[in-house]
């Protein structure tokens, strides 16, 4: 089964009251795995980053930080009331010490942000808690990977496809990078998707994603610079069971058409009636329906051999009947 993963990253915008809402309403939608981010600014940036104001915000991106970021006391129970719920709590480290706070809150595996996969230096300090790691890519190049893919080794849970352009036009989102990425480094791939709506993700899962990350928001009308590409609770409940169908559709097994073929498929039997001893021909042996017998595709090596005992016309042969 495809993981959803319900990004609520930020989107609370330091009110735990809306990040204890969006827990809840993923929840409602189905959605097992909800992800936050843990920011301790004096760990994470210098000052200087008063200067940078990222292209889907009108603040600087220290300041938007600092007023999201939440202590460690928050986060205990926000990851208490998420696994109350029965469901799975992540959550991005920015820094050591996010890495560090998140260990002794006991998170059961960690994901590391596009922005961090060229991280070495903090990739190796969460790789050091030895536990599973989900790795995005977007904004790097192949040999930036396959780098933070050696430093992550064994530990690697899935690594996603990213492209972080805030949204993505449906025409940039490339999901063959997705393939490409499977077909390289042979662990569970997935998608980071910063595209509007839920098509795109359901277009990973059909093509094998196991993991799909989406923004989440109980209220677009909230503010926040991630607002604008999050799901709402009715479209992450879309996406989740867009994932499940797929999901169940392309684990189906042939055996759930047996039903069908035993009346659609052939069965090898006796055009008239045989005695033992008797070699079996194209003039004694054909196939007929319906297809509770032996199958036609061995029909040719049946012929010449012989009956074990007599057969009636229209008789469906069984293994033992031949010599």
């Amino acid at each position: 089964m495809t993981i959803v993963i319900a990004e609520i990253g930020i989107n609370h915008d330091g009110d735990m009251d809306k990040a204890f809402r969006m827990i809840g309403d993923a929840y409602d939608a189905g959605c097992k795995v909800v992800k936050f981010q843990c920011h301790i600014v004096e760990d994470e940036y210098i000052p200087l980053a008063r200067n940078i104001i990222p292209a889907n915000a009108k603040e600087n991106i220290y300041d938007m930080m600092a007023r999201c970021s939440l202590t460690e006391e928050q986060e205990v129970s926000l990851k208490q009331f998420t696994e109350e719920l029965g469901m799975t709590y992540l959550c991005t480290p920015f820094s050591r010490a996010a890495a560090d706070r998140l260990e002794r809150m006991g998170v059961e595996a960690y994901k590391v942000g596009s922005g961090e996969c060229n991280n070495y230096p903090l990739i190796r300090h969460i790789v050091s808690k030895k536990k599973p790691i989900i790795l995005s890519t977007g904004m790097n190049d192949i040999i930036s990977v396959d780098k933070a893919v050696k430093i992550i080794g064994k530990q690697l849970a899935a690594i996603l496809h990213c492209v972080s352009e805030y949204p993505t036009p449906y025409e940039h989102v490339n999901l063959n990078r997705m393939l490409e990425l499977k077909e390289r480094y042979h662990v569970p791939v997935g998608l980071s998707d910063h595209s509007i709506g839920i098509y795109t993700a359901l277009a990973a899962v059909a093509l094998g994603a196991r993991v799909v990350e989406k923004h989440f928001t109980s209220d677009k009308n909230w503010s926040g610079a991630d607002i604008p590409i999050s799901l709402d609770p009715q479209e992450l409940r879309e996406l989740v069971r867009g994932a499940e169908a797929i999901g169940r559709a392309s684990r189906r097994s042939r055996n759930d058409e047996s039903e069908t073929a035993r009346f659609a498929y052939a069965s090898v039997v006796t055009l008239r009636d045989i005695h033992a001893g008797e070699s079996f021909t194209e003039q004694n042996l054909w196939v007929k329906r319906p297809g509770t017998g032996i199958r036609p595709a061995v029909y040719e090596f049946i012929l010449g051999r012989t009956a074990t005992r007599d057969m009636p016309k229209d008789t469906q042969l069984e293994w033992s009947d031949i010599c």
